[in-house]
């Protein structure tokens, strides 16, 4: 089960720096990290500065849709992640 676990969180790092990189203007300053806990997983998402806005959408609308999918990806875990954009 360990390495189903491992692969869970590489596919929601994955995914999380897919949907980021279409997002922003500058791709290659996309960075996600895990960070593991015991209930939980966190991952960070850092952005180019100039790109923030894009992340986080108006009213934060699409950083909700992007916690929104990666919530449903990690579903089949029964771990809970949260998603942190950091500036």
């Amino acid at each position: 089960m360990g390495a189903d676990t491992d692969k869970g969180k590489t596919m929601e790092k994955d995914l999380i720096e897919y949907v980021a990189k279409s997002l922003v203007d500058d791709p290659a300053q996309v960075q996600v990290n895990v960070v593991e806990g015991e209930k939980s997983t966190i991952l960070e998402l850092k952005v180019a500065e100039s790109d923030i806005g894009k992340v986080i959408g108006k009213h934060g609308r699409i950083a909700k849709a992007i916690r929104t999918v990666l919530q449903a990806a990690s579903a089949r875990t029964g771990k809970h992640t949260v998603l942190e954009i950091l500036d």
